[in-house]
């Protein structure tokens, strides 16, 4: 059996529902070169499609690809782009997609109209994977099983270019990943000055990799332009719809704003898709934290044993006054269950960022879902909850960075964040960051002079009708400002007590705590329809698909209101949403409707007109999916 039979009973079966699609004639070379100018099918596709790589991890195509997505940018066409990656080092297959659109939509796609192959091990799934009318280029040492009719074939001399251009063989794989690029830059009409400032951007500046680089893209183009005749109608050109636009994933905003927030300490275990939050504010911390006489950090990072351990150093950091954060993903969040009770009941500031993946256990660690919201809503035995924040875009991961630790100091208590896979390691479209211009909330501390004035204060009295007490930090000089910090019961003067009205008075006070939380976190973003019966909530990276199915939706009469969900606990602007319409289809990325059964809690008399429209199967959402969704239950209702 050769490399490219098929060899599984799933291979078997695309192979006879390809068969269905082809014309059943043998593969043809490619036709006589055409000397006469180029000539476009009649009715072009303009930056209105997606371009799907599927090579092998490991392969070096990480770099192509995003010099892909940068030059289509850089000539502004709206583009996102999206990687599907196997969870081991190397060798699997990985695909890449990115998707332009010239109206500005950036969610996911159910279909790619442009596939290049350079893995043989997949070439059967993604010939059923391509659009009718589109295209299919691929290395042409690959043996095409079959041939569908309706289908642009475009076969390139991967190998042999980069044998040409590359005389280490280990090294090969890395520039084949080079042709690609400037075959599809011809074909399409990507501009190539725009590839080569890509690959500058790329390799900061460096110019022996961009020229080495750039030589094999322009050769392979060269090859394009005299041996290919193109008869797809796809291509690309210049709009200015990126202009003023920065590109770039929520992971690294989410590090920027960390730092722009007064990050003093970070305790982390490597996890994917949390890993890269770490990487990115090791990297950006020694060139913006840095004090300017002593030369010395400002700052302390360290990789703990586990997630257990960041998490309890980062509650002693928080204690002692820094502003200290981790970084993880769901299974480092099982871990810290116990420390964030801790946080919780102790009152300590912590900010925790769960960059979510697809579970339960090991699960897909390379996909995405949400499916942390109850887990980290109600992480602790007890009753422990936490503030929850819910960035929609890498500018809110930005934002979100810093506001977390104000609010972690101004409620005393663990926040946690929640981005998820594909928000934080996938390159989005953003408007420019806005340096944070409110002063840093550091909440209710008490200095030398007042603890001395008052002569002693009550660590864990309500005060002022807040919930939150007042506290001191180490190193406050006063005689009175010493207190315990208790994970075990205690009355309001912080000293060990067992008493039941001491604990019930506790527990009422970090409940009206919860409701001050209620009205200081972010509130949704709203666009209310006048007239629609039905309203959609979301959160987190479904937002573009969402948005583009209200489109969708909407060119099929029906009206859809929107709500976004940025924080739990929820507030009364939920509450009014639900009220106002007939019915409400909450859209998330999980397999148990958990932001649907916390609507239901937090507004019961609205909970039978609350419907799930949940999906997860490891992959980002698409407009398609929601809108077919929605349709089909307006059906039953």
């Amino acid at each position: 059996m050769s490399l490219n039979e098929p060899k599984t009973v799933q291979e078997m079966k695309m192979l006879r529902d390809l068969t269905a699609l082809t014309s059943a004639a043998p593969e043809t070379p490619q036709p006589a070169r055409d000397t006469s100018p180029l000539r476009l099918p009649h009715e072009s596709i303009v930056n209105d499609f997606a371009i799907t790589v599927a090579t092998k991890n490991g392969s070096g195509s990480q770099t192509s690809n995003a010099i892909l997505l940068r030059a289509l940018f850089k000539m502004g066409i709206p583009v996102s782009g999206k990687n599907i990656f196997p969870s081991n080092i190397q060798g699997r297959p990985t695909w890449y997609t990115i998707r332009l659109s010239k109206d500005g939509y950036v969610a996911r796609r159910e279909t790619t109209e442009i596939m290049i192959v350079l893995n043989p091990d997949t070439i059967l799934e993604d010939h059923q994977n391509t659009a009718p009318g589109g295209v299919f280029m691929y290395a042409d040492d690959i043996k095409l099983p079959v041939r569908r009719s309706d289908l642009h074939y475009y076969a390139i001399p991967v190998k042999e270019m980069a044998r040409q251009h590359e005389p280490d063989p280990k090294l090969r794989t890395y520039v084949a990943n080079m042709v690609y690029v400037g075959a599809i830059a011809q074909l399409l009409g990507i501009d190539l000055d725009e590839i080569e400032a890509a690959l500058m951007f790329h390799f900061r500046g460096k110019t022996k990799p961009v020229q080495s680089n750039m030589q094999v893209v322009r050769a392979a183009a060269a090859w394009a332009a005299e041996h290919l005749i193109k008869t797809d109608p796809y291509r690309v050109a210049r709009m200015d719809k990126t202009k003023g636009q920065i590109m770039i994933d929520g992971n690294t905003a989410a590090a920027l704003g960390a730092i722009y927030g007064g990050v003093g300490f970070v305790a982390w275990y490597p996890i994917t898709p949390a890993t890269s939050l770490a990487d990115a504010l090791n990297e950006y911390l020694p060139k913006l934290r840095i004090d300017p006489e002593t030369q010395a950090p400002t700052y302390a990072v360290i990789q703990a044993e586990d997630e257990l351990a960041a998490l309890g150093m980062v509650m002693g950091a928080g204690w002692a006054g820094a502003r200290a954060m981790t970084s993880t993903s769901g299974p480092g969040i099982s871990l810290m269950a116990e420390f964030a009770g801790l946080g919780y009941f102790a009152e300590i500031p912590a900010v925790i960022w769960d960059v979510q993946r697809m579970g339960p256990a090991t699960g897909l660690p390379t996909r995405v879902s949400q499916g942390d919201i109850i887990a980290a809503y109600w992480l602790g035995h007890g009753d422990t909850k936490h503030p929850v924040l819910l960035p929609g875009s890498v500018y809110e991961c930005f934002e979100f960075g810093w506001r977390a630790f104000d609010l972690a100091e101004r409620l005393q208590t663990p926040i946690f964040v929640l981005s998820d896979l594909d928000l934080g390691m996938n390159q989005w479209m953003s408007k420019p960051f806005d340096y944070p211009e409110e002063p840093m909330d550091r909440g209710k501390v008490l200095t030398e002079e007042q603890v001395n004035a008052m002569r002693g204060f009550a660590r864990y009295k309500d005060v002022d009708g807040d919930g939150i007490g007042w506290r001191t930090l180490p190193g406050n000089e006063s005689p009175f400002a010493a207190y315990f910090t208790r994970g075990s019961g205690h009355n309001e003067r912080a000293m060990l007590s067992e008493r039941a009205d001491d604990w019930e008075n506790n527990m009422d006070r970090l409940a009206r705590k919860f409701e001050t939380a209620r009205k200081l976190m972010p509130p949704p973003v709203i666009d209310m329809v006048e007239g629609a019966e039905i309203g959609i909530v979301g959160f987190g990276s479904t937002d573009p698909a969402i948005q583009e199915a209200r489109a969708m939706l909407e060119a099929k009469g029906i009206r859809a209101s929107y709500l976004r969900l940025r924080a739990l606990p929820m507030n009364d602007d939920v509450t009014m949403f639900l009220a106002s319409h007939q019915r409400i289809y909450v859209v998330e990325m999980n397999s148990d409707a958990q932001l649907c059964q916390l609507l239901r809690l937090h507004s019961p008399k609205d909970a039978e007109k609350v419907h799930p429209a949940n999906h997860n199967d490891g992959l980002p959402l698409t407009a398609h999916w929601i809108t077919e969704e929605i349709l089909y239950q307006e059906t039953r209702h």
